[in-house]
């Protein structure tokens, strides 16, 4: 049983897309959907800097982007689909939930709405890696943070005031490596409602459609049954908890054999490798792992 999964913010690195860039159609796929995300997507993903593409509005879109135009490179259909927060609006694109286009309209927006959301309190994240999880989260609970994403395998990323964080690095929890990450400010927490709002409004005027594949939310890695529901949840996400572990233990539930994760790969095939053991993992990090990932599937 194969899932496909998308990452999300804070994969993208300087030039990800450049060897992408020779594959047939794939630049001109970029090209158009540029012009419905109104960002120049093969600019940003070839000579932009890490401090251009680390923008929330600008790593959205390219993402997801990036994500889709990599799985319609790979040509398989999973039996499973699943996002990782930004991630989300891929898997509703894959899935069937809602079209590419309508997909990419949406990121362009959470995009905005979170960078607007994030300018007004200086915010951050940091990733937890290790210790135990109960006394992870107490830590962080006691500095008045937010376990933004409860990742498994031994992670948990805590987001909020650039203050609460330098608190939390000066009294971490026992057996712990603490590591800040590159991103704008603290996502799936309180300090993203005002994106909430916005981003409700913007899937207002959308009709999302029931999924084709079956498609695990953030909130608590359910299946989702309807379109509808699946894009209320993804609206919700963007100011609550990002529960990774339930996801991939409801991939476990269901006998998933083998995961691919979309480019720009590594994040959550890392987690995969840790958390679910014996299933086989393929990054889609340059064009030659297309073809590694194909031989997985045989």
């Amino acid at each position: 049983m194969l899932v496909i999964v998308a990452p999300g913010q804070g994969a993208q690195t300087p030039g990800f897309l450049t060897p992408w860039l020779e594959l047939p159609g794939f630049r001109d796929r970029l090209s158009a959907w540029s012009d419905i995300v109104e960002l120049d997507l093969v600019a940003y993903g070839t000579t932009a800097d890490a401090d251009e593409i680390r923008d929330t509005a600008v790593a959205q879109p390219l993402l997801v982007a990036s994500a889709l135009a990599s799985y319609e490179a790979l040509g398989v259909r999973p039996d499973l689909v699943a996002g990782h927060s930004v991630g989300e609006l891929a898997a509703a694109a894959i899935a069937g939930v809602l079209a590419p286009e309508e997909a990419l309209g949406l990121v362009r927006e959470r995009g905005r709405a979170m960078a607007k959301a994030a300018s007004v309190t200086e915010t951050g994240m940091l990733a937890v890696l290790g210790g135990t999880e109960d006394e992870v989260l107490a830590a962080i609970d006691a500095q008045g943070l937010t376990p933004a994403n409860i990742n498994g395998a031994g992670q948990i990323v805590a987001g909020g005031t650039l203050e609460q964080i330098e608190a939390f690095k000066a009294a971490p929890p026992p057996g712990a490596r603490l590591r800040p990450l590159s991103v704008a400010g603290a996502f799936h927490t309180v300090h993203m409602a005002p994106a909430v709002d916005h981003l409700r409004d913007e899937a207002a005027g959308l009709t999302p459609r029931d999924p084709e594949i079956t498609v695990l939310s953030n909130a608590d890695g359910v299946a989702v049954a309807t379109g509808a529901e699946f894009v209320d949840r993804l609206v919700g996400q963007v100011a609550n908890p990002v529960r990774w572990d339930a996801c991939m233990a409801t991939m476990a539930e269901r006998g998933v054999t083998a995961m691919v994760e979309l480019l720009p790969g590594g994040t959550l095939t890392g987690l995969a490798r840790r958390g679910l053991p014996g299933v086989k993992t393929v990054a889609l990090k340059t064009p030659d792992h297309l073809e590694t990932a194909r031989e997985v599937l045989k």
